[in-house]
């Protein structure tokens, strides 16, 4: 009884199941149409709008085609009345044209006419101007040609001496111009040389070792490097004098570095000579290599650098070699461009123009013909071995970058204190003097000291004995007394010396 309640429970339950699931089914299927229903209401209301929209849109296209239609036909109208104008002026120009051609071929008609009728006029003068003159026509020809001829020369002659004197003023004035530019553009520093070094020292207790004992540390300086020593009041200094300005530089660099070791004799003295030496030699490739830099030169060779480093150790009228050079070669090259001339054949001849004077020293002959000799050995170009040549007029200039050059000179040393005679004179003489000694026989070296009032002669002594040197020194002052001119009297000393070196191993 119990199981059929249980399955009578189960059927009711299940029949019940059964209508309350189609009810729940009814129930979303009822709003899932409603839910379609107002999806379909709101795509037909987008529909709408968008339709509105597209009309509206269309509406606006169509406007702007009939408008820009209408602006098209109103240009076309525009364009058409403007081409009908054109026409109209066109044909109106070819019926002037034709108006004026016909005018034309009238009066050329009237002109010929007119020169045929000349032509009668002139030949009925030409036989009445032959009657009354008794001329051909022609000896007419020729009388009036030669007229012609006169006035034409008398016109040309006034003419050119015009123009002549005009290109005189404008070159004149031109060269000025130019002159002035490159001065201004260019103004280096003047440079005087003196023929004095000081040297200071730690303290006064130094200037007895500098002479050492007897004098032998001083003399030994002295003969070793041709300078003179003045040993004087002056507090903690001496004085290097010398006119040769590598000799005193030597000098100054030797004595500053025995002054620094502290030991002071002859042999520190030979040692420390060489070593200022070798230092000097570095200095002057340096000054060398500074100068063709500073001028933008390139393919010079070691030898010739070497060369151009002396110039800076001499000096012309007190004015230093080298820096004049490079002061000229930039004058030249600013001036050469003015000009149009070739910049790089301008720098190179200025820049050697007195490279003679780095070896005048040593060699005879001028520092022109010395600085052409150089300027051969190294196969320099013909225009700048004439710059070298003509800056002092030698010889004649084969092109403008020689007058350039000799310009470029004549304002570098002309320049107010840029130089100084008395100077130059000074150093001259002493050239001079050293000159006239080497060339005597067995002459080892000559340095002129004391401002020329002595000059001290070192001889090979395997060559001169303690006779021969007497009489060389008697020789030498008599060819002084010849050859110079000088002011009071000068000292000649002729030192035989004989050294023996031997080491203890």
């Amino acid at each position: 009884m119990i199981g059929l309640y249980i399955v009578i429970g189960i059927l009711v339950g299940g029949i019940a199941g059964y209508f309350i699931r189609k009810v729940q089914i009814a129930s979303k299927v009822n709003s899932i149409e409603a839910k379609v229903a107002r999806v379909e209401e709101i795509a037909r209301n987008k529909e709408k709008e968008i339709l509105l929209e597209a009309k509206t849109k269309a509406m606006e296209i169509i406007e702007q085609g009939k408008k820009a239609e209408t602006d098209f036909r109103s240009q076309i109208i525009k364009v058409e009345e403007r081409l009908t104008k054109k026409e109209a002026d066109l044909d109106r120009r070819v019926s002037d044209n034709d108006k004026t051609k016909e005018d034309l071929a009238q009066k050329k008609l009237d002109l010929e006419k007119n020169q045929e009728q000349l032509k009668e006029v002139k030949q009925q003068q030409l036989e009445k101007l032959q009657k009354i003159a008794n001329l051909s026509t022609e000896d007419a020809k020729r009388v009036l040609l030669e007229a012609t001829e006169k006035n034409v020369k008398d016109e040309l002659t006034m003419l050119t001496h015009k123009l002549l004197n005009q290109a005189r003023d404008e070159a004149d004035k031109k060269a000025r111009e130019i002159v002035a530019l490159a001065i201004q553009r260019c103004a280096s520093e003047v440079t005087s040389e003196t023929t004095t070094t000081a040297v200071s020292l730690p303290n006064d207790e130094m200037k007895g070792r500098i002479i050492g004992k007897e004098g032998r540390n001083i003399r030994t300086f002295e003969q070793m490097l041709g300078v003179e020593v003045i040993v004087d009041d002056t507090p903690d200094a001496v004085i290097i004098s010398g006119f040769n300005s590598v000799r005193r530089h030597i000098a100054k660099l030797a004595l500053e570095r025995l002054i620094a070791d502290g030991r002071i004799h002859p042999a520190k003295i030979e040692e420390a000579t060489e070593k200022a030496k070798k230092e000097v030699a570095e200095m002057i490739r340096e000054a060398g290599e500074a100068a063709v830099y500073e001028l933008g030169i390139t393919d010079f060779p070691a030898k010739l650098v070497q060369l151009i480093g002396r110039l800076k150790f001499r000096t012309s009228y007190g004015q230093n070699v080298l820096k004049h050079s490079v002061e000229m070669a930039k004058l030249a090259a600013l001036m050469g461009e003015e000009l149009g001339a070739d910049i790089p054949t301008i720098k190179r001849g200025a820049l050697l123009h007195d490279i003679g004077k780095a070896l005048d020293q040593d060699m005879e002959g001028t520092h022109v013909e010395i600085g052409k000799q150089i300027a051969q050995k190294f196969n320099l170009p013909e225009k700048i071995i004439n710059a070298i040549e003509a800056h002092h007029g030698d010889v004649e200039y084969s092109s403008i970058e020689a007058a350039i050059v000799d310009a470029a000179d004549n304002i570098s040393g002309s320049r107010p204190g840029a130089r100084r005679d008395t100077y130059e004179n000074y150093v001259k003489r002493l050239e001079d003097l050293e000159r006239l000694a080497s060339a005597f026989e067995g002459v080892d070296k000559v340095y002129a000291i004391q401002a020329g009032r002595e000059i001290r002669v070192f001889v090979t002594p395997g060559k001169v004995d303690d006779w021969a040197a007497t009489k060389l020194a008697r020789e030498i002052a008599n060819k002084i007394e010849q050859d110079l001119k000088y002011p009071g009297e000068i000292k000649v000393m002729v030192i035989r010396e004989t050294r023996v070196i031997e080491y203890a191993r």
